[in-house]
């Protein structure tokens, strides 16, 4: 396996720290509102990544964070009058209605920064004691140009980043480049006890401190979406490597970063009123069509979101619903006998397998994973146009279910139970077409399309669907 790595902007052999095991962290969101379109590609991208993984016989220990406590969500309680915890839940539980929607696992574990003061404030007197951290007025920055390699994740030289655009100016600071550690507490903001007065941890050293208490130092990979790489990620690696917190070893051995989403071919954004959020998209839609928008390109690549794309999701989605289901129906009614092309068949449903990883195994190149899959409903399709046995058909089942469970889709596939009443009004309809009693079997069918049932007439039998 190869995954493109950012620090070295080139793809690289996958080799874990330690053999069969990985330690990944992926960079979650701040909980002051709805998680929007953007913030939900790195969600599924990174899922799916896991899934792969283990799928290839790893064992994955996948740690994701919670932001709670931030500018952000202190002016949201504020304008709500309530409290920032309160504010952190209520979002933190709308989370997880998105992310249970969009078919994404949890992660191994989910810390929040609030429930990781006493470690991040360890890591900030550590900085300080090693002269690589400095007090002012309360707060707490890191001297970026101490550390010699600042720069080398985001390829910016420190003459080329601008002090006035790219990164904040405060006459606090040492030197524009800085940045903060742990804050100041300001009059009715929660805050927490430190060697440098009342405070609360800064954005970017939250996730180093997590890394360190869940994964330990020196992980193997790390991974969010491109806009983090600077200057979230580039501050991460300063504070991590710039004492030897991390054994010697990199901070992460790859960094995997996924591309923009754009909506209509166009930056998303709340002035253009091109916002949006998973939810209000799956109330049309649904939330899977939004996972297979996010899989169908490359991570890397942008992508754009659209109502023509969202519904083109759609439709692929129901191609695989349908050879699925057709499968299913399949296999009530077997042949006894395996057909001369049965062995050939078998062999083709590997070759479809080694399709996929091939693909997969191409730095996460979930886009030709996905034409893998829909070249295995075509051979399906095809295989099961006449009578086959159980055997063959189990097999092509099983192979599908493999292979879209490593994808993260086809999640929503129930199998439906009649109730005696509906299959009683089948099989009567079935007497009545055998007797020749049309009218009752066109009464039957009104009925239950009435109920939602919709039936289609097969050579192989009646085949059943809800409409």
């Amino acid at each position: 396996m190869k995954v493109f790595n950012t620090l070295t902007r080139q793809k690289e052999e996958f080799v874990t720290i330690e053999p069969g095991k990985v330690r990944m962290y992926a960079c979650g969101p701040t909980v002051y509102n709805f998680i929007h379109i953007g913030n939900a590609r790195p969600i599924c991208v990174f899922d799916t990544l896991r899934r792969y993984l283990e799928y290839r016989g790893y064992e994955v220990t996948f740690v994701q964070n919670f932001t709670d406590i931030d500018d952000k969500l202190i002016k949201k309680a504020n304008e709500e009058g309530i409290t920032v915890k309160e504010v952190a839940e209520r979002y933190i539980e709308e989370y997880w209605t998105d992310v249970k929607g969009l078919g994404v696992r949890p992660a191994t574990v989910h810390p929040k920064a609030t429930e990781t003061i006493p470690e991040i404030i360890d890591i900030v007197k550590h900085i300080v004691d090693n002269g690589y951290g400095y007090e002012s007025e309360g707060d707490v920055y890191f001297r970026s140009r101490k550390f010699k390699e600042y720069g080398k994740l985001s390829h910016q030289p420190l003459e080329e980043l601008d002090a006035g655009n790219r990164i904040d100016v405060d006459s606090r600071k040492e030197d524009p480049l800085d940045f903060v550690l742990w804050k100041a507490a300001k009059p009715g903001e929660p805050s927490w006890e430190s060697p440098w007065g009342l405070g609360r941890p800064g954005w970017h050293i939250e996730c180093t401190a997590m890394i360190q208490k869940h994964l330990g130092a020196g992980i193997d990979i790390h991974c969010g979406g491109q806009d983090l790489i600077f200057p979230h990620h580039e501050n991460e690696v300063a504070q991590g490597e710039c004492c030897g917190m991390t054994g010697g070893r990199d901070y992460a051995r790859y960094w995997m970063h996924n591309g923009y989403i754009n909506v209509d071919n166009r930056k998303m954004s709340k002035s253009l009123g091109n916002f949006f959020t998973p939810r209000d998209v799956s109330k049309e839609y649904g939330y899977e069509p939004i996972k297979f928008m996010m899989l169908q390109a490359h991570y890397r690549s942008p992508i754009n979101y659209s109502k023509e794309v969202i519904e083109q999701c759609k439709a692929s989605l129901e191609r695989l619903y349908t050879c699925r289901n057709n499968l299913d129906f399949a296999m009530k009614n077997p042949a006894a006998e395996a057909g001369a092309d049965e062995a050939e068949f078998l062999k083709t449903l590997e070759a479809r397998r080694e399709q996929f990883i091939t693909a997969m195994d191409d730095d996460l190149n979930t886009a030709d994973g996905i034409a893998a899959i829909f070249d295995l409903v075509r051979d399906i399709n095809t295989f099961i146009a006449q009578p086959r046995t159980k055997q063959a058909m189990e097999a092509a089942a099983k192979l599908f279910d493999e292979l879209t469970d490593v994808l993260g889709i086809v999640y929503n596939r129930q199998q439906d139970n009649l109730d005696d009443e509906i299959e009683a009004l089948i099989e009567e309809r079935q007497q009545a077409r055998k007797s020749k009693n049309f009218a009752r079997a066109d009464e039957i069918r009104d009925t239950l399309k009435a109920q939602g049932i919709v039936l289609e007439d097969t050579p192989q039998g009646v085949k059943w669907h809800r409409a």
